[in-house]
């Protein structure tokens, strides 16, 4: 191939990646436009519950409204963009993957909706009571006045929930890169201990600074690995079984001849 053609090459693929990278923004635009017609009822519902009915809530800044409102929308602009993101991501890479990869890849992007929405469920109904719980029962016990900000209410929330959600899809990639060879169950079993230290470190980060939230967060990561190594194992089975199928399949017509 010449120098000419190598060139080609590399301006055609930066022209479909940016094509694919401005369907993404357009479609997070679009979803931060349906976020904020519905940042309203949203709104409503979050301080509706139970968990919120004892906090009274203030605004310290003009714009903690507009910011609350904001974050809403990104919210539900991710869970609209993120499998759209995850097709754009296969258009762009499945020319380069054999047919059984294409499909293999395909077959995955529904699950990436499913899997967010689990996580924002999971980091909403379960961690987040629980990380509230603790932080307010502290403040009580040190017999502080609670006064909470709109602002530090909701980025409390998203702090936890969002990551929760984004992390929710490890299992999926682990199967997916399974699917395509790049990881199996022995390898991942082997990579325990560092990836018990990274989600860890993760859990850490990603939460608000306070034991128990770490603990939280980071309990349900390590159960998520182990998840993807079991959901590996199964993947990585079936490849067994199919390889040694094609084999004997091989193997019958030559012992005929």
């Amino acid at each position: 191939m010449s120098d000419k053609q190598v060139e080609m090459s590399i301006v055609e693929h930066l022209g479909e990646l940016r094509k694919r990278i401005i369907y993404i923004l357009v479609v997070l635009v679009l979803g931060l436009v349906i976020g904020l017609i519905c940042g309203n009822p949203i709104y409503k519902y979050l301080i509706s519950v139970d968990l919120a009915k004892d906090f009274q809530l203030h605004a310290f800044a003009f714009w903690d409204g507009i910011g609350m409102y904001m974050k809403i929308a990104m919210v539900v602009a991710l869970v609209l963009t993120i499998p759209f993101t995850a097709y754009q991501l296969w258009a762009f890479v499945s020319p380069g993957l054999r047919e059984i990869e294409r499909k293999a890849a395909l077959r995955y992007v529904p699950y990436v909706f499913v899997l967010f929405l689990l996580g924002i469920a999971f980091g909403y109904y379960v961690v987040f009571p629980m990380a509230l719980g603790f932080t307010t029962t502290i403040t009580k016990n040190m017999g502080l006045t609670e006064t909470y900000g709109i602002s530090q209410y909701f980025n409390f929330m998203f702090t936890l929930v969002v990551p929760i959600a984004l992390l929710f899809e490890l299992p999926l990639i682990v199967m997916f890169l399974t699917k395509l060879r790049i990881l199996n169950p022995r390898r991942l079993r082997k990579m325990r201990k560092v990836s018990y230290f990274v989600l860890i470190f993760i859990g850490v980060v990603i939460t608000p600074p306070d034991f128990i939230s770490d603990f939280l967060v980071a309990i349900p990561l390590l159960l998520l690995y182990e998840f993807s190594v079991f959901l590996s194992s199964l993947v990585y089975r079936k490849q067994l079984a199919a390889d040694e199928a094609a084999e004997e399949r091989y193997k019958f017509p030559a012992e005929v001849e």
